[in-house]
């Protein structure tokens, strides 16, 4: 099933702010998923058309670019609309009628991410033309509150009177849970965390190591970090420090005045890590990392390995196909053995 152009419905999240870089999203796209940037908060025009040409360097596929709508991002989306990029993933907030409209208008289409079926009816009834439904066993900053699992299957109710792709994410990140989800109704699945231990991507390399790490029951959904930019629950590895401070910093704490750990570039900025900062370890970064925020969904437990990017797509397509073949030989799921294959 294909996606906006792309060969596969395997969409790789917005990782922020600048994981998502161009040669992440380049390599997902030329495997035929669809990747996606993150644009940044401070709404920069010159950064975001800069990550758009460089992408555009490296494929000739369809690539897309997510914007935060908690912050300033008119510029922003004035850019990607400029440069035509192939979706714009919209997150955290309502985007109206007219503003899609805009998007349509310049030939752009509009992925909204919703965490729960009132949401969704806004955002269907708003004209998006794709929902990616988020469960709380998502990595990063989690809208949902409800298991992907009653989620989704509630969404897909809800949403039977309209035709909008309805895309899967929270905790998948191989074919098992790609399977699990075509099977709860969604026409795709989102990859965040998967993507993540990737060498394309630019997490830190310690990072990726507590990736790999990682036990199935070694995430924490909390509020921890950036309380004061942002104060929107987000899920992380259960770290030593995260261990360590998760009951002890006051619910009114954040991060200002806090010691400096470390320093980080982000984009083109130099900037100083607050502990309890937000900011995500990047390649950059130096300092106290391992006290530092490693957002990761539930699904962490299952990565055991750094894999390129095209190996992930692949992978998702392959090993979806043969258990969608092993389920035709051992049950009858309602659907004929072609029509479960071509949804892959």
């Amino acid at each position: 099933m294909g996606f906006f152009g792309a060969e596969h419905a395997i969409l790789q999240a917005p990782l922020g702010p600048d994981l998502s870089c161009p040669e992440l999203v380049a390599a997902v796209s030329n495997a035929g998923g669809m990747g996606f940037l993150r644009a940044p908060d401070q709404d920069r025009s010159d950064i975001v058309k800069k990550l758009i040409q460089r992408t555009r360097e490296l494929t000739e596929r369809p690539f897309g670019i997510g914007v935060v709508l908690a912050f300033p991002h008119e510029k922003t989306i004035t850019v990607a609309l400029e440069e035509k990029v192939a979706a714009l993933w919209v997150f955290w907030d309502d985007f109206p009628a007219e503003k899609v409209e805009k998007c349509h208008q310049a030939g752009v289409k509009v992925v909204h991410q919703v965490g729960s079926v009132e949401e969704a009816v806004k955002a269907a009834q708003a004209g998006v033309d794709a929902l990616v439904v988020q469960g709380v066993e998502a990595g990063g900053h989690v809208r949902s509150k409800t298991p992907l699992l009653v989620l989704l299957p509630a969404v897909v109710d809800a949403l039977r009177g309209y035709n909008i792709p309805i895309i899967a994410a929270g905790g998948i990140v191989e074919s098992r849970g790609y399977v699990a989800a075509l099977a709860l109704g969604a026409q795709g699945v989102c990859l965040g965390t998967r993507f993540l231990a990737t060498p394309e991507c630019t997490a830190h390399p310690l990072y990726k190591k507590k990736l790999l790490e990682a036990g199935v029951s070694e995430t924490d959904y909390t509020d921890l970090y950036g309380r004061s930019r942002w104060r929107a629950p987000h899920r992380v590895i259960r770290t030593p420090f995260h261990e360590q401070w998760k009951s002890e910093l006051p619910s009114d704490g954040t991060e200002v005045g806090q010691p400096i750990i470390g320093r980080t570039t982000i984009y083109d900025r130099d900037e100083e890590v607050p502990r309890f900062s937000g900011k995500v370890p990047n390649s950059s970064t130096s300092g106290d990392v391992e006290s530092m925020a490693m957002y990761a969904g539930t699904g962490v437990g299952l990565i055991h390995e750094i894999v390129p990017a095209a190996s992930v797509v692949n992978g998702l397509v392959e090993g979806a196909q043969a258990i969608i073949q092993q389920l035709g030989r051992s049950v009858d799921p309602g659907l004929s053995r072609e029509r479960l294959t071509t949804m892959v």
